[in-house]
């Protein structure tokens, strides 16, 4: 399937693969402002940036621009990450033209109503308390600030002292300054014309005006200890090591490593922590990559009773991986790559948001045939060596629940 690259003048980036076995198509903005932009007394800024962009734009009050959306069957959804916020959109692949158009009045032309800022503050607020009834995201937010170096570790839930200080002033300047063309990327997926699609974002996107930004520095990762006191007969436990970033070459090493620990009902910390032991009730890890910071996260999910051995189990599996992996586990993990890959070709939207996130992280896309190439080429010997390199080490760990934890000795 081809993949399409353009870069207009303003800096705007479109990539788009042409899916035409489809009758949809799927787009994905990523804008280069995230949570990490978040100045320190405004916490929450940017994701209150994003939901007041939602309250009316153009000639359409917030409405009008739903209804609009659901008149033409536009499914749409939006997040913040510490590194971007994200615009995505899903349609018949007719009405994609007029979706853009759209996107456009959001981005370039958004009302900012100051009469709907404090009703977005509430949303904002809600949102951060609802984090008291989620246990696993509050832990893993706070491993997230823990592991990362600042401001890279940054909510976009933000804090209350944050949230209760922005001004509509704060929005229109961050808004100002982070939703700018240069270093925004634009994933487009399915049924399209390279020519129309090239053509209507230019058109929609071309006079987009520049703008400035201070990058944050990337500084290192750090090795953080905390427990999160919480009356509850349950424990949460969180912890990270460092890895490798999306971009560097030996990536698909470190994914099937973290691959055979965690991926499916017989990976090693599912078979060790669950199913013989039968410790927590969920269990799992996976990789995470910012542009510059590779890092591999883990879970466990257990009762207060059993969590010390679920957090000694998880710690043995971590430490045992070092030693290396069997081609028998290699087998059944490139087993369920290739599936998800074979899904991954079903669905525009997913597509659109990895082109956008491949083109972030290496300023090219990994067409699926070369990522299918990197899974084949994975042996034992392959991802043995990396391990030998990397061994899992440094962990982070934060624990919630009613009492803390004491270390193993492996992690010191």
């Amino acid at each position: 399937m081809p993949i399409h690259e353009h870069r207009y003048p303003n800096g705007l980036v479109l990539v788009a693969e042409s899916m035409q076995s489809l009758e949809s198509v799927a787009f994905t903005f990523l804008l280069p402002v995230g949570s990490a932009y978040d100045p320190a007394d405004r916490a929450g800024l940017t994701s209150m940036t994003c939901e007041m962009a939602l309250r009316g734009c153009g000639d359409l009050d917030s409405r009008q621009y739903v209804e609009r959306l659901e008149s033409l069957g536009i499914e749409t959804g939006e997040a913040v990450t510490v590194s971007h916020t994200c615009y995505r959109s899903a349609m018949l692949a007719e009405h994609l033209q007029e979706a853009i158009g759209l996107y456009g009045d959001l981005l370039l032309r958004p009302r900012l109503p100051v009469d709907e800022l404090e009703s977005s503050r509430q949303v904002a607020v809600q949102e951060y308390r609802a984090l008291d009834d989620e246990l696993l995201q509050k832990v893993m937010v706070e491993l997230r600030r823990g592991h990362y170096p600042a401001p890279w570790g940054q909510s976009h839930h933000g804090n209350l002292e944050g949230l209760a200080h922005i001004k509509l002033e704060d929005i229109r300047n961050h808004f100002a300054g982070g939703y700018r063309p240069n270093g925004t990327i634009l994933g487009v997926a399915g049924k399209f014309s390279w020519d129309e699609l090239q053509e209507s974002v230019g058109q929609v996107f071309g006079d987009w005006e520049t703008g400035d930004w201070v990058e944050p520095d990337d500084g290192v990762l750090k090795v953080h200890r905390n427990h999160l006191e919480h009356d509850s007969n349950q424990t949460q436990i969180a912890l990270a090591y460092p890895s490798i970033p999306y971009k560097h070459e030996d990536y698909f090493q470190a994914w099937g490593a973290v691959g055979v620990l965690s991926e499916g009902s017989s990976s090693r910390l599912f078979t060790e922590v669950r199913e013989k032991r039968g410790l927590c009730y969920s269990v799992g890890a996976s990789t995470r990559s910012l542009k510059e910071h590779g890092s591999v996260f883990c879970h466990a999910g257990t009762t207060a009773e059993r969590a010390q051995e679920t957090l000694d189990v998880m710690i043995a599996e971590l430490v045992k991986l070092a030693g290396g992996i069997e081609a028998e586990e290699l087998d059944r993990l490139k087993a369920k790559m290739k599936s998800s890959l074979i899904m991954s070709q079903e669905s525009s939207m997913a597509r659109a948001g990895a082109l956008a996130r491949d083109w972030y992280h290496l300023e090219r896309v990994r067409p699926l045939d070369e990522i299918s190439a990197c899974v084949d080429a994975l042996t034992p010997a392959s991802i043995n060596k990396y391990l030998e390199e990397h061994p899992p080490g440094d962990f982070t760990v934060v624990t919630l629940g009613p009492q803390s934890l004491e270390m193993p000795d492996a992690i010191s």
